[in-house]
């Protein structure tokens, strides 16, 4: 079962973003799924969030980092959406989340009660919403592995 990951990288570090998706794959792997996320190759292109003094940049346009991860969403059986902690609007995850719904895919979030993204359209979008990271991890483990 192939999983798509999202989480916000605006107002990000490069390293923290990275190192997140990094525990997450190793996490989900373990779990049997193949793993898809935004990050995936992304020595090839300019991530907003990367400091410019070092790494490759500009090989990629805005359209074609979209058109990936869209790609991605298209391809994965279920979508992940981190939400929790977050201080200001992900347009991209919300745009990954609507891929998810509009696709058919299953959509997991996780976000608190007072989550910035709270919002109708995001809870709608959402098959299953989660307040805490490691209820949905409990979940997302026992939906691949087919356990009661």
């Amino acid at each position: 079962m192939k999983i798509y990951l999202a989480r916000p990288i605006s107002g990000c570090t490069y390293e923290d973003v990275i190192k997140y998706y990094r525990r997450c794959n190793t996490t989900f792997k373990k779990f049997g799924y193949t793993v898809l996320h935004p990050c995936i190759g992304s020595e090839f292109i300019n991530l907003e969030f990367k400091d410019k003094g070092r790494g490759v940049y500009n090989k990629a346009s805005n359209h074609a980092i979209k058109e990936r991860d869209k790609w991605m969403v298209q391809n994965a059986d279920v979508v992940y959406v981190n939400l929790e902690k977050t201080t200001m609007v992900s347009i991209g995850c919300v745009a990954e989340l609507a891929w998810g719904d509009l696709l058919g895919k299953h959509t997991v979030v996780v976000m608190e009660k007072n989550n910035i993204h709270r919002h109708a359209f995001v809870l709608e979008m959402a098959d299953v919403v989660f307040e805490t990271e490691e209820d949905a991890m409990e979940y997302l483990k026992k939906l691949v592995s087919k356990e009661i």
